[in-house]
C-alpha cells in the first residue's frame, strides 16, 4: 500500500515521466474557490486555473512552470467598496534533490526564490495558491479613492498641516513677501 498523497492535486515524484512533460491542468469547483478565498482572506474569487508541465532537470531534480489565472475580490484599504483584480502571472519552481535549508535563525533570503526541496511529492494545487497568495494586491484601492488628511492638535491650538511640516515651506512665502517689498 502506498503512502498518502497529501492532497488530491499532489503527484508522486517516483510516477513522474523522467522522458516527457508531465502536463496539469487545474480549475477549482465552487466549493474550493470559497475555501480558498476564505484562507487567503479574500471577498471572492470569480475563477482560478492553473496549467503547466513538471519536467525533469538531469538526473534528480525537477521543474514546475506553469500559467496562473484568476479573478479576485478584495475590499478597497480607504472605501470598503468591492475591488476586483485581474491576476496572470507565469510561475517557476524548481524542486532540487541536494536542496539545503539554511542553519542560521536570521539568515538572508537567496537570490533565486523558485527553488524547493524535492520530497516524495510535488503538489501544483499548493504551488497555484501559494503564488496566488504572492500576487494579491497588498492594498487594492477602489477607482479615485483617495486617503484624506487627518489633522490632530490640542485644543485651542491651530493644526499643523502637511505642508506646515515642510522644512522650506515657509521661505516661499517670505521670498514672495521680499520681491513684493523691494521697489
Amino acid at each position: 500500500m502506498s503512502p498518502k498523497p497529501p492532497s488530491a492535486t499532489a503527484l508522486r515524484v517516483a510516477e513522474l515521466s523522467q522522458g516527457s512533460e508531465n502536463a496539469f491542468a487545474l480549475r477549482p469547483d465552487k466549493d474550493a474557490l470559497a475555501l480558498i478565498a476564505q484562507e487567503l482572506e479574500l471577498s471572492a474569487l470569480r475563477k482560478l486555473s492553473f496549467e503547466g508541465k513538471i519536467t525533469p532537470l538531469g538526473r534528480d531534480d525537477w521543474e514546475l512552470t506553469g500559467t496562473l489565472g484568476a479573478t479576485v475580490v478584495q475590499p478597497c484599504v480607504v472605501t470598503l467598496a468591492p475591488v476586483t483584480t485581474r491576476i496572470d502571472c507565469q510561475v517557476v519552481r524548481r524542486y532540487l534533490a541536494d536542496y539545503v535549508e539554511p542553519e542560521e535563525p536570521e539568515a538572508e533570503m537567496p537570490e533565486d526564490d523558485t527553488t524547493e526541496p524535492l520530497g516524495n511529492w510535488i503538489d501544483p494545487g499548493a504551488v497555484m495558491v501559494e503564488a496566488l497568495a504572492l500576487s494579491v494586491p497588498d492594498y487594492p484601492r477602489a477607482e479615485g479613492a483617495e486617503l484624506g488628511q487627518m489633522v490632530h492638535t490640542e485644543p485651542g491650538q491651530a493644526p499643523m498641516t502637511d505642508d506646515d511640516a515642510k522644512p522650506f515651506a515657509g521661505l516661499a512665502g517670505l521670498k514672495a513677501k521680499l520681491d513684493r517689498e523691494d521697489p
